[in-house]
Parts: C-alpha cells; structure tokens; sequence
C-alpha cells in the first residue's frame, strides 16, 4: 500500500471514549492509500497520552498544555506534521472507506487551499422524531441544505477537514482559546477557514460530500435541552467571531441559512404535519438569538469599562 502525503491529526482529552478513539485512528490508517502518518494530540491528560503510546501503535502522541480546548490540542498536533497536506478527524469520528482519498482529490486544483466532507450523524440511541434536518451542526453533523456535488464553498467543519499546510501555518492555525472547551462551543472552524480565505485570496474551500465520517451522537446529546443550549452557544460565538474578524468577517451563509434554509424547513414541516420539527426550528432560531444578544451586551458593557 502507498502513502498520501497527509498527516492525519487528531485531538483528544477524555479516557471516557478510548474506544472511540481506537476506532478513529483505525479507520484513519486503514485509508488506501494510508496517511503519512497519525498525529495524536492529547489535550492536558498525561495519562491519556501514556496510555496511547503504550497501546497504540504508529502514531506520534503529543501532550498539548497550552490553552485548553480543541483548537490549541489541534494545532499542537500540526506543528509536528510533516506533510504538505494537514487532515484533522475528531476522536468521536469514524471514516468511510475512501474518505481520504475523497478528502484530497481536489488538491490537484492549486486553487483549493483547504477541503471538507460530509458528516453523518450517527445516533446512539434513536434519532429524535423532533430534531430538524437543517440543525444537523448541532450534534456535528452536516445539515440539509449543504451542496450534493462538490462546490466551492466559504468553510468547512473541523472534524472532516483537509488543508494546505502552508496556508494553515500562514494563519497561525486555529485560534487559540477560541472554540469547544468543556461545554462551550464556539465556530473555531468558521473563523479558521474565513481567516485562511482571506489570506488566500484567490483560492477557495471545496465541500466534497463524497468524502464521508459517521460522528457518534452520545445519548445525552439527544435531548432537546441539549440542542437549546447548543443554539443559545452557537448564536453567542458567531457573534464572537464577527468581533474577532472585523473587516474580514464574513456571514453571508448565516443571512441565507436565517433567511431562506430555515423558512423553507418550517413551511415545509408545518406543511406535511410534522410540528414538532418546525417548533424546534423555532425554539433553534429564538435560542441562537438569545445567545447573540447576550454577547453583544457583554461586549457593549467591556467597552463601556474601557
């Protein structure tokens, strides 16, 4: 079997899904053809890492102690890859034969700086009747209304992503303390991606939904208290990442998926009798909202201090 010249990062830092763990990595090096190597990056859990090393083999385990959260364990990860193209899977992630392969093609385009693939949401328990489509983003997953065929598109998401490792170093990675530490989630992804955009900017992020991961839905994130929560986090860090990106920001997807993906979804479910669904779109959307008000009041009140 030959080698990509891709090094597969993956950050972790719960002994709780191991088994998971164990499984991502495998379905990473059983890729034909197989990565270039598997980057564990542990995330302030020494015993962890002794542990993957002990019982683990080919990959290279590093200790991240930096800021706590996804975004510093990945970039921990990717300073120690040594190939042209950096790919980073989640450790609740599974692949698909032919992922990678999938993953990498449309680098032969040198306008592509960076790929991501489509997220299959697999339920541990039975999928709620409620639970919209177009809210697949809360438990990770891709949501209805992502392109069918491969297309340009303005960011991709961090647990099925590809990148050109020169246009991630150019950026300085994903930012640090920004992103899912403990319960808050915050778009790390987004801003990683607008922020490479921009310092490319004649290239582009290719969706390739060919490139396919099933991401384990845990029990608990099947309740409707758990998707509240992630909607009011997710409506506080986009407001957050606008701050964080100023002039550079760029939110047009937000707009069309406010304004045109989620009425359609509400029509369209009250239509055909499903009003669970189109209350959840609701509830989504008012809790988001929320989020983002409380932001922007906590940033108004910073200033105010200044």
């Amino acid at each position: 079997m030959t080698e990509t010249t891709a090094s597969v990062v993956i950050a972790c830092h719960t002994d709780e899904r191991f088994d998971q763990l164990l499984a991502a990595i495998r379905s990473a090096q059983e890729q034909e053809p197989a990565p270039h190597e598997v980057i564990i990056a542990v995330d302030h859990n020494p015993a962890l890492g002794d542990r993957l090393r002990s019982e683990v083999d080919a990959i290279e385990v590093v200790d991240h102690q930096g800021d706590r959260g996804a975004s510093g364990t990945r970039n921990a990860g990717a300073a120690l890859a040594r190939s042209p193209y950096l790919v980073f899977l989640d450790d609740d992630v599974r692949a698909h034969p032919g992922w990678l392969a999938a993953l990498l093609s449309p680098f032969d385009d040198p306008r592509v700086v960076g790929t991501g693939g489509m997220t299959m949401a697999a339920w541990q328990g039975l999928r709620p009747r409620w639970f919209p489509d177009e809210f697949g983003w809360v438990v990770g997953a891709s949501h209805a209304g992502l392109p069918t065929e491969e297309s340009p598109v303005r960011n991709v998401w961090s647990e099925n992503m590809a990148v050109r490792k020169h246009a991630f170093d150019a950026v300085g990675g994903f930012r640090s303390g920004f992103g899912k530490v403990g319960s808050t989630s915050r778009p790390e992804d987004t801003d990683f991606c607008i922020r490479v955009g921009t310092s490319a900017p004649d290239s582009h992020w290719t969706y390739v939904p060919s490139a396919v991961v099933d991401h384990a839905v845990p029990l608990q994130r099947s309740t409707f208290r758990f998707f509240l929560r992630r909607c009011y986090w997710e409506g506080a860090g986009k407001i957050e990442l606008s701050a964080h990106l100023g002039d550079d920001r760029d939110l047009g997807d937000e707009r069309s998926y406010l304004t045109r993906t989620l009425p359609s979804a509400f029509v369209r479910d009250l239509v055909s009798g499903q009003f669970r669904r189109a209350m959840a779109i609701v509830a989504g959307v008012t809790l988001a909202a929320a989020g983002g008000a409380v932001s922007l009041a906590r940033a108004a009140a910073t200033r105010l201090e200044r």
